[in-house]
């Protein structure tokens, strides 16, 4: 069951959803708009190797915005920090970008139960195009688990900042192909 935006901002008014700082301006019919932080990571080689970490150099975008290129991942973070030990959050990009050719959280939209943070934003453009620091750039969706809740304790957990990938925890084990 997905929350409505009603229910968002009552939840974050009882204190079971924390979204810091919030806006009421930010509630839409069933989720609450996020702004893009005012960091970005990216890495300066264009073939990266998912077993080995990689460097990324941290990027401030500037008042007059950063022009982000395709062929290229870019790490940046909500301005909120966002979480809940009750409501699954799931972080999505705004269509109004996407058809810009704008896509945020390629693959890790699902957050966990018990991570309270400023949430990592992978970001991938088709063009080159203009984005800033403190704009609208996505909506975070509550869902209501079912089943015995586990609080997520992991490493991602304890960044606020936007944070790479951690090579070790990509190939714990060796993964057979079978042909």
């Amino acid at each position: 069951m997905i929350l409505t935006g009603n229910a968002i901002a009552h939840e974050v008014q009882v204190g079971n959803i924390v979204i810091e700082p919030f806006e009421s301006a930010g509630i839409n019919p069933n989720s609450y708009n996020y702004h893009l932080g005012s960091v970005v990571k990216t890495s300066p080689h264009l073939g990266l190797d998912a077993t080995h970490p990689e460097e990324w150099i941290c990027t401030e975008i500037p008042s007059a915005g950063l022009v982000f290129e395709p062929n290229r991942v870019y790490l940046g973070t909500t301005i909120e920090r966002i979480g809940s030990d009750k409501f699954v959050p799931s972080l999505i990009g705004r269509s109004s970008l996407g058809r810009l050719g704008v896509f945020l959280q390629i693959s890790a939209d699902l957050g966990n139960l018990g991570a309270f943070h400023n949430w990592t934003l992978e970001i991938v453009v088709t063009q080159p195009i203009r984005l800033y620091a403190g704009m609208r750039c996505g909506q975070v969706t509550f869902w209501q688990p079912e089943g015995d809740i586990a609080l997520y304790d992991g490493v991602m957990a304890r960044h606020s900042d936007a944070h790479e990938s951690i090579a070790s925890a990509i190939f714990q084990q060796p993964v057979e192909i079978i042909s």
